[in-house]
């Protein structure tokens, strides 16, 4: 006998956010992603937060161990990852108490009730069960028994338990997707390639997603399903992408926008470490990957393949840039591009390697020995990594300088919908290299390496082992335009400040600053890297209460653009708010001589909206629930 479908009703909603939360094991990050990629199909505009644990193998059931991921999901323009959750899928008691500050009042829980034995408890730190006591009364509890569910559905595969135990998570996505309206099809396709060569896993997962999709369907628990509208987003071919991913493709972008082969050189570190696989991927575009034995050996690889004409990349986090500073030290002095990512994590040593962080700003700025100044760079969202690495390669390549660019854990592991560029409307940037001597010495026709072009200050790029043009680089001092070693004074000081000098000219090829929200008036938040979307979000809620703020969001951080002292002069006052305990804000006061106020989270998680609408409220003395 057919079981009778419960007659459901259909809520339409402007947003939603939803947060699977469980053990490293429970395939919350892949529950997660998959419930990304049907948002992305039904075109909603979109925002991640995966969070992993900081421990590689934490006691299961610990707190330690539960890994995260949370989407914010809309038919509106959606800039964070969320302020507050609606849904949390918990599947144990630590997921629950880790998770449940971020849920909202009256927001849904959906726990996974054969989890809640007294070991699971105990594990989690719970004194008595909160499924069964009132500290849970100002949430809606949905007590789902998910490992018994799974176990029914595959009573007659052929698995053990534990392979079954691992098929829960397609349950819980399953009802998830079918609470938003979601479609099952493209978690179905993925399911398909992965496991394709198991056939039997295969089928043991599509049975257990689509079980969880009919669950909502069958129970009275779920009488209101809600749907989601497709956003209004600008025409063009989008696909969810990772920072990560846009990072790789943005440098892949620009080796081929100049010419020149991509060579990285690499070692694994949180969480750079994906920037290498997802490089390794793309030899077809003459993108040639190295994993060297530590960082030192990854930094020197690539100024070595920059010296030999191609386009050097590195990449890591604040640990390994320490380990390569000597190195960029080193192309500072030699004058070679060279571009190094910089993937920030919390600090300092290996402080909290899972987890976001801006904290590696001054030491990109400063962290090397001597005068060694050098552009750096920072993208704003996911997306805007693609942007950021393209435009790092197009600096250290014209100005002959290496690049820093600061991304972080927030964006690296994010995702967002990104408008595909066409690849004509990228700048071509083709490199100029050296084919004869410059200069005539006594009669005879030379090769000066330290010769400086009139605009950018760009000593020539010569290929080693081109006739006519041999040349010695190093990291004792040059002589100016002939590159000998010199221990002269004058001439030390003169090349300290020509060094300087070339990176303030970046300055020159800096667009205006866009201001976002009001253009002038009470108040300004200055802004960088991964702050940019909860800046955006809290700048339109006050310029709703009628308030005159405004923001600015800096790529370019050094230099700095031209225009940023200008726009700061036009606001009453400044708010500069960091995942950090006050890095640019020192930056700002010392340059512009104003009491630029600091706002700092350093709890190895992305601002809310919410923090920093609060903050420009308090400053404008404007009271705010």
């Amino acid at each position: 006998m057919a079981v009778k479908t419960q007659e459901k009703t259909v809520r339409e909603i402007p947003e939603a956010t939803i947060l699977f939360a469980g053990d490293s094991g429970d395939g919350m990050q892949l529950a997660g992603g998959q419930f990304t990629l049907a948002s992305a199909y039904a075109r909603n505009d979109l925002a991640t937060l995966p969070d992993f644990p900081a421990e590689i193998r934490a006691p299961a059931g610990t707190t330690y161990g539960v890994s995260g991921f949370q989407l914010h999901f809309g038919s509106v323009n959606v800039r964070t990852p969320g302020d507050e959750v609606d849904v949390l899928v918990a599947m144990n008691p630590a997921a629950l108490k880790v998770s449940l500050d971020r849920v909202r009042k009256g927001g849904t829980l959906i726990v996974n009730a054969d989890a809640f034995g007294k070991r699971d408890l105990d594990l989690a730190g719970y004194n008595q069960n909160p499924l069964e006591d009132d500290s849970l009364k100002a949430y809606r509890v949905v007590r789902i028994p998910l490992a018994k569910l799974t176990h029914e559905t595959l009573s007659d595969a052929d698995l053990d338990k534990k392979t079954m135990d691992r098929c829960k998570n397609m349950f819980a996505l399953g009802l998830a997707l079918w609470m938003y309206s979601m479609p099952i099809e493209p978690a179905l396709e993925w399911l398909s390639s992965k496991f394709a060569r198991k056939p039997d896993i295969l089928e043991a997962n599509r049975r257990v997603l689509k079980k969880g999709n009919h669950y909502g369907e069958t129970v009275e628990e779920f009488a209101v399903r809600y749907e989601v509208r497709p956003a209004k987003l600008k025409p063009g071919k989008y696909r969810a992408i990772l920072g990560t991913e846009a990072l790789a493709m943005g440098l892949i972008a620009a080796s081929r926008k100049c010419g020149l082969p991509i060579f990285y050189g690499s070692y694994p570190i949180t969480p750079a470490s994906e920037i290498l696989h997802e490089l390794s991927r793309h030899k077809n575009f003459g993108v040639k990957t190295f994993q060297a034995e530590d960082e030192i050996a990854a930094a020197g690889a690539a100024l070595g393949a920059s010296f030999g004409g191609y386009l050097g990349v590195t990449a890591t986090s604040g640990p390994g840039l320490a380990l390569k500073s000597e190195t960029v030290a080193l192309a500072v002095m030699a004058e070679l591009p060279l571009v190094i990512v910089n993937m920030q994590r919390g600090g300092p040593s290996t402080g909290l390697p899972t987890k976001t962080e801006q904290a590696d700003l001054l030491q990109a700025l400063f962290g090397r020995n001597g005068e060694a100044p050098l552009p750096v760079i920072a993208p704003g969202t996911p997306g805007d990594c693609f942007y950021a690495a393209f435009e790092a390669c197009r600096i250290a390549i014209r100005y002959m300088t290496p690049v820093i660019l600061l991304s972080d854990g927030y964006l690296g592991t994010g995702s967002e919908p990104w408008l595909i560029p066409n690849a004509d409307d990228l700048e071509d940037f083709t490199p100029s290299f050296a084919t004869a001597p410059n200069r005539t010495v006594d009669g005879k026709d030379v090769f000066l390496p330290y010769v400086r072009d009139e605009k950018t200050l760009a000593r020539p790029w010569a290929k080693p082992g081109t006739a006519g043009l041999e040349h010695r680089l190093g990291g004792l001092e040059k002589e100016h335009e002939t590159g000998n070693v010199s221990y002269e004074p004058e001439n030390h000081e003169y090349m300290v400040k020509l060094r300087a000098e070339k990176v303030e000219r970046v300055a020159q090829d800096i667009p205006p600053l866009e201001v976002f929200g009001a253009q002038e008036g009470d108040l300004l938040v200055v802004g960088w890297g991964s702050t940019q979307g909860a800046i955006e979000t809290a700048v339109d809620a006050c310029v709703a209460r009628g308030l005159r703020v405004g923001a600015v969001h800096l790529r370019h951080l050094a230099p700095l653009p031209n225009d940023l002292g200008k726009i700061l002069s036009r606001y009453e006052y400044a708010l500069a708010p960091e995942l950090n305990n006050g890095q640019l804000v020192r930056l700002l006061r010392e340059r512009f001589l104003l009491p630029v106020a600091s706002l700092r989270k350093i709890k190895g998680l992305p601002f809310k909206a919410r923090e920093i609408e609060k903050e420009i409220c308090d400053m404008l003395g404007i009271s705010i629930a």
